[in-house]
């Protein structure tokens, strides 16, 4: 079994997938982890962030490992837990701009395929129902106001210790938005056979369960 929650930034997806992986006895899996690594590596060794091949010849490089761990998954690369600092707000406002790189998303997505190779998951991101995973057994696009979403960032950010204004956040994730829509390679699509769930006014126990529905109906009808 493997279910695929595609969205937008902050509309609380790596809340719910962990969720739901707990429930249904699965591997929880953060795409976006894997690229939030790779930016924050290029930012660390001076890449330049606009240069494809450069930060693709450094995504094949990097040794990603990601564990379990609350509220975000454990992040290393090359054995360096990094976990506090790919959710550090330049990692945040440059993850876009190295994902769009075709490169950088090939070397993910066959990481991501790796890890996905046995067992049951739940894995969450920008493609994963249409690129990484379109054959996955459930599809969900989940999705919410920008304003919403950004108000869930800022108490991400500042639980981890980082200083942020609301605006701020908000604009970050209006841009973030911007850029993973129109990126020429994989851009933030609704997969054709996603269930759409706006997580506006709905809060993470409730959007669980509609997913969770969304598996036993698929469990039911094999």
């Amino acid at each position: 079994m493997i279910v695929a929650i595609d969205g937008p930034a902050a509309a609380g997806k790596s809340t719910v997938a962990r969720q739901v992986a707990v429930r249904i006895g699965a591997t929880y899996l953060d795409s976006g982890a894997i690229y939030r690594a790779v930016t924050w590596a290029a930012l660390a060794r001076g890449v330049d962030l606009d240069d494809p091949r450069a930060c693709g010849d450094l995504a094949e490089t990097l040794e990603i490992r990601l564990a379990p761990g609350d509220p975000h998954v454990l992040v290393s690369v090359d054995g360096r837990d990094v976990t506090r600092e790919v959710r550090a707000s330049d990692v945040s406002e440059s993850v876009s701009r190295v994902a769009a790189h075709t490169p950088v998303r090939r070397a993910v997505t066959e990481l991501s395929r790796q890890m996905m190779a046995r067992g049951d998951w739940v894995c969450d991101g920008r493609d994963v129902g249409t690129v990484i995973v379109p054959n996955a057994d459930v599809k969900v696009f989940l999705t919410a106001d920008p304003a919403r979403r950004a108000e869930r960032r800022l108490r991400d950010l500042e639980a981890s210790g980082h200083d942020h204004d609301l605006q701020r956040v908000l604009d970050d994730i209006v841009r973030r938005d911007h850029l993973d829509s129109t990126r020429a390679d994989s851009p933030l699509t609704r997969a054709a056979d996603a269930v759409v769930v706006d997580s506006s006014t709905r809060d993470a126990d409730e959007v669980v369960e509609v997913i969770l529905e969304l598996v036993r109906t698929r469990v039911e009808a094999v």
